[in-house]
This record gives C-alpha cells, sequence and structure tokens, in this order.
C-alpha cells in the first residue's frame, strides 16, 4: 500500500518537472524572439541594465476617494469627542455651532495650501448624509405625542410654509421695486425661487439643537414634525417656479395642477415608504433561522424606500419617515433583541457622523464660496425671515387653540417662533440653482449661507438661556413606570368607551379600532405566528434562563437552577420553591427592563381586549373601568 502511494507521488512529481522543462523551454524560445527583435531594431540585449525589486511601492490615486472617506469620518468622530470631553464648552455653545466652526478652519487651511476645496454637493446630501439622519428620526418617533398633534403639525406644516414662501417672496419682491436697493435685475419668480428654499424649518438643525437643549415633547414634536413634513410643501413649490423660469405667464389650471402636485408628492411619498416598510416586517417574518441579515434588511428596505421616492420626484423625507413607522412594529417583534440592539446602535452612529459631516462640509462651502455681498438684500431676508415666522406662528396658533383643549401658551408660541431654524436643505437648493438661469446664484447663496448661520449660531446658542429664563418645561429623563404606562392606557380605552357610549368619533375611539384591527388582520400576517403566539414575558424569561445557565458553565459554578418556565406550574407554585435567598436572580439591565416594559403593556393591552370583547366593546370596558 505505501509502495503504490509512493509510486504515485513519484508519478505527480515526474509530471510537475515535465510541465516546468516545457514552460522553461517556451520562455526560453519567446526570449530568443524577443532578442532577435531587439536585435534587428539596433539594441543589444546585453546594454539593459538589471533592475532591483521595488521594496515599497506609493500609490495614493488608487486609494484617494475611500481614503479621503475615511478621513474626513475620522476628523467627524475626533470632533464630536473632543467636544463632549470639554463640558464647559459644550453647555454654552451647541454642537452644530463649533462644527461649523471647524469647518470654517478647515476650509480655511485648505484654501490656504492651495488645493481645491471639496464642497457640500446636493447629491452627495440628499442621497448619502440626509437618509440615516431622517431614518433615526422616522425610526424612533414618539407614535403617540405625533399622531395626537397630527392636526397642529399638519397646520404649521402647510400652511405656515405657504404663509412664510408668500410674504418672504412678496416682501423682497416689493424692496427690489425701490431704487435704493439696487435689485433692479430681481423678478417675482426669482424671489419666489429665494423664498421657497429659505422659508421651510431645516430637520437637521432643528434635532441638533432641540437634543441638547431636552425641551419637552410637545414642542419638540411640534417643531421637528413641522421640519419633516413641510419638504413636500418646498419640494413642490420649488420644482413648481423653476419648471416656471422664463414663462411670462400662467393661469388657475397651472394652480390646480400645483395643488394636485403637492397631494401627489406627499401622499405618494407616505405610500412608497408604507410599502416599503409592510415589505420588511413581511421578509422579517422568515429570518429567525437567518439573525445576521435582519438589521441589514431594515437599511436596505429603508434606503429603497427614499430612492424610489426621489425616482418619481416624491417627497424622500415623508417616505423614510412612513418607512421607519410602519415596519418598527412588526420589525421588533420578528427579529432577536441583539438584532434590535444593533440596528438602534448603528443608526444612533450612522445618523451622528452624518450630521457632523454636514455641518463640518456647511463650514467648507462656506470658505469655498463664491459669494455676491448685497447689504440690502442679506438684511431684508434676514428681517423678513424673522417677521414671517412670527406672524404666522401667532396667527395660526390663534386659530388652532380653538380647536385644541391643551391650548398652546404664549411661551410655547415664542419657542416654537424661535425655533424654526434653517440649515443644509436651504443651501443644498440653492446650490442646485443654473447660473444660467439665474444671474443673481452667487447672491442667493450669500444670503442663504448667512441666514442659516444667523438661525444656527444666534438662535441655537441663545435658545437654551431664554429656555431657562422663561421656565419652559423640559423632557423627563428616563422612561414611564409601569404604573403610569398602566394608567395612560387605562385611561384611553375609557375615553375610547366614552366616545362610543356618546356616538362621539374621537379619535380615542378611531385609535381603538384601528388597534382591533391591526390585531386581528394585520398582525397574523406580518409577524411570525408562533412568536406572536407565544406568551413574549415567558419566553424572555426563558432567554435569561438559558444564558445563566450558560455564564454559570463558563465559570465553573454551581448553582440552583432556576424553575422551570415552561411547565405547567402557576407562578405561586414557583415562588413556594424556596426562600428568595436561595434563588439565583438574573440581573436585568435597562435594555431588558424596557423590553419588560414592553411585554408587560402588550400583555396588558390583549387582557384589555379580552375582556372588551366579553363585555360588547369599548363600553363594555368602560363598564368594567368604572366597577374598578
Amino acid at each position: 500500500m505505501r509502495s503504490c502511494v509512493r509510486g504515485r507521488w513519484i508519478s505527480v512529481l515526474v509530471m510537475f518537472i515535465f510541465l516546468l522543462e516545457t514552460l522553461s523551454e517556451k520562455s526560453s524560445h519567446n526570449a530568443t524572439n524577443q532578442n532577435s527583435q531587439v536585435g534587428t531594431e539596433g539594441q543589444d540585449v546585453s546594454n539593459h541594465s538589471k533592475r532591483f525589486f521595488p521594496v515599497v511601492h506609493f500609490s495614493y490615486e488608487h486609494v484617494r476617494i475611500p481614503f479621503e472617506i475615511s478621513l474626513w469620518i475620522l476628523l467627524a468622530s475626533l470632533m464630536k469627542l473632543g467636544f463632549h470631553l470639554l463640558p464647559g464648552l459644550s453647555s454654552v455653545v451647541p454642537e452644530s455651532c463649533l462644527l461649523i466652526v471647524v469647518g470654517l478652519l478647515v476650509g480655511g487651511l485648505i484654501k490656504a495650501s492651495g488645493e481645491e476645496l471639496p464642497v457640500l454637493d446636493a447629491d452627495l446630501f440628499f442621497l448619502c448624509l440626509l437618509p440615516p439622519i431622517i431614518l433615526d428620526a422616522g425610526y424612533f418617533l414618539p407614535i403617540r405625542p405625533f399622531t395626537e398633534n397630527i392636526g397642529t403639525i399638519l397646520t404649521f406644516a402647510v400652511a405656515g410654509t405657504l404663509w412664510n414662501v408668500l410674504f418672504v417672496g412678496g416682501s423682497l419682491y416689493a424692496v427690489a421695486q425701490l431704487e435704493a436697493s439696487q435689485l433692479w435685475g430681481m423678478d417675482l419668480l426669482a424671489c419666489m425661487i429665494f423664498s421657497a428654499i429659505v422659508s421651510a424649518v431645516d430637520p437637521v438643525a432643528v434635532l441638533a439643537v432641540f437634543e441638547e437643549i431636552n425641551i419637552n415633547e410637545l414642542l419638540h414634536v411640534l417643531v421637528f414634525g413641522e421640519s419633516l413634513l413641510n419638504d413636500a410643501v418646498t419640494v413642490v413649490l420649488y420644482h413648481l417656479f423653476i419648471e416656471y423660469v422664463g414663462v411670462t405667464s400662467f393661469g388657475a389650471l397651472d394652480v390646480v395642477l400645483a395643488v394636485v402636485c403637492f397631494l401627489v408628492v406627499s401622499l405618494g411619498g407616505v405610500l412608497v415608504g408604507a410599502t416599503y416598510g409592510i415589505l420588511a416586517a413581511l421578509t422579517s417574518r422568515f429570518t429567525s433561522n437567518l439573525r445576521v441579515i435582519e438589521p441589514l434588511l431594515v437599511f436596505v428596505y429603508s434606503y429603497m424606500a427614499y430612492l424610489s421616492a426621489e425616482v418619481f420626484h416624491l417627497s424622500g423625507i415623508m417616505s423614510l419617515i412612513a418607512c421607519g413607522v410602519v415596519m418598527r412594529p412588526y420589525v421588533e417583534a420578528n427579529i432577536s433583541h441583539k438584532s434590535y440592539t444593533t440596528i438602534k446602535y448603528f443608526l444612533k452612529m450612522w445618523s451622528s457622523v452624518s450630521e457632523t459631516l454636514i455641518f463640518i462640509f456647511l463650514g467648507i462651502s462656506t470658505v469655498a464660496g463664491p459669494h455676491d455681498w448685497n447689504w440690502t438684500f442679506v438684511t431684508v431676508s434676514v428681517i423678513l425671515c424673522l417677521i414671517s415666522r412670527v406672524l404666522g406662528v401667532i396667527g395660526l396658533t390663534y386659530i388652532i387653540n380653538k380647536f385644541r383643549i391643551g391650548k398652546l401658551t404664549a411661551t410655547d408660541q415664542f419657542i416654537l417662533a424661535y425655533g424654526g431654524l434653517r440649515g443644509a436643505i436651504a443651501f443644498s437648493l440653492g446650490f442646485l440653482l443654473k447660473p444660467e438661469h439665474f444671474p443673481m446664484r452667487s447672491m442667493f447663496l450669500t444670503s442663504i449661507i448667512t441666514i442659516v448661520f444667523f438661525t444656527v449660531f444666534v438662535q441655537g446658542m441663545t435658545i437654551q438661556p431664554l429656555v431657562e429664563i422663561l421656565a419652559v418645561k423640559r423632557k423627563r429623563k428616563g422612561k414611564d413606570s409601569i404604573n403610569e404606562e398602566i394608567h395612560t392606557m387605562s385611561m384611553d380605552h375609557l375615553m375610547a368607551g366614552i366616545d362610543s357610549v356618546c356616538g362621539h368619533y374621537g379619535h380615542h375611539l378611531w385609535k381603538d379600532k384601528l388597534t382591533r384591527f391591526n390585531r386581528r388582520y394585520i398582525q397574523p400576517c406580518l409577524i411570525a405566528g408562533k412568536r406572536s403566539r407565544e406568551p413574549q414575558l415567558l419566553s424572555f424569561y426563558n432567554k435569561m434562563e438559558i444564558k445563566e445557565a450558560i455564564e454559570q458553565v463558563h465559570s465553573g459554578g454551581e448553582t440552583k437552577p432556576l424553575p422551570a418556565a415552561g411547565s405547567s406550574e402557576s407562578l405561586p407554585s414557583i415562588q413556594s420553591l424556596g426562600p428568595a435567598s436561595n434563588q439565583t436572580r438574573p440581573k436585568v439591565s435597562m435594555d431588558q427592563e424596557a423590553e419588560i416594559l414592553k411585554m408587560l403593556r402588550k400583555t396588558l393591552q390583549k387582557t384589555e381586549m379580552k375582556v372588551g370583547k366579553e363585555q360588547g366593546g369599548p363600553a363594555g370596558s368602560l363598564g368594567g373601568a368604572c366597577c374598578i
């Protein structure tokens, strides 16, 4: 047997030597032919000098783009880390202001060295930097305060933005007609395009400032919700005015088409986002055997929703918001806890880096220019933006308070007006203007940057002291206790019962009907059946028990095992197994505590639904609640 194997190895070696000799003969033959050709051209082979093997290569152009991208991300991360290491500085100056200053310094150094300055390109901003910020905001959007104040948010987003565009555009055109303004080349259409760019509240700037001052949830939701939903109004007006560049007149049909376009852009974006959200939830239903792709599915479906909306010139921001809101409850019911943690922290990291890069590039783009400073235009633009915001908030709040139970006070109105910040979206839209159609493009960009700097630096730096002086209610730290959540849910169910008895179709009753429809028809389709039917608190207890056993095995210690949660023993029998001191109780982290709260809340909802069915819907649950 050994001789046979040895013979095989010898035959293989002989064949290998034969192949080497054949290749060497061919190479020598080719070399001879090449030498003969060189000799015919009058060059001698012996004249070639011997070249040493290069030890080190330098090819920066080969890795230039990914290297510079990594360098910018590293710079952004280090700047963010440095600001948080200086608590005295970060408590006085908002992070966004510091990042813009860093961008100005970096841009000045690059310009002094004679290199070409990187500019905040519109495609880079809208396709790469903006989506992570909006996805993070939409995925973790507080649904309850958002839905309870949706009427107020839509009023400020639609009517408020239209008012700002008309007021700023009309006033600028009136100023341009004055001889002292030296703005004779500006027509009404150019003024309206500029006002459409600078009138919308920027979500990136609002997030950067309002999260630092910990404003109460109502004001945060109102300002941030307005900044998200006014995207549709801004997109429609911007593209509408651009389409009519060079057109001498337009009629009533154009106004009707503009209204239809607004509905298509806004509702179409919501429909696209909801579709991708349902697809993400449906896909996550089958990922129990491949947990590693669960976070990837969430990110890819969300980004595809944004890109699909942009393909048809719909609102990409509203598409991302709708996608995150729709898919979150179903996806989180299907994915594992590790996947949820990965999604949470990756989104926070991704949005934080994007926000940092946006403000740094905004500072660099300011240095890059070009600038055309006009004192009249810049000053009037800043003043008109402030006046239109104040008048719009006061007028709309006067109308809104007639229909709200909780009125918006004068302090709330001041914060709403003062928190209307502008940011990189306005600069990117201004950067998209073509110089051949807008000869005043440089003046527009200079004025836009001035408005952004004024709102971010002046209003952003002074809003926190003003909040403290006016004693504005701050956001509570930490989450609600189980007792508070139970009372909140009981009150919701009680109000739904009152609406049902009175025959009033209020939002509590509609919310209750939608919840029932969701549990009866949608959840069985989008949530895995086993996981939807299994008691989640029991499942979590089993996971903790297994984890405890694994830790004990790795540590080599011995401990009394926890009672089996999958048996038919009741809770009193489990508690009677022994004194508390003899039982091992696993430590519960903050994330696990939050998951337990969520499980208890869902279990309570199921119990209330069962009671409601037995006693006849919301009215029966009302009677049960009253008896309690």
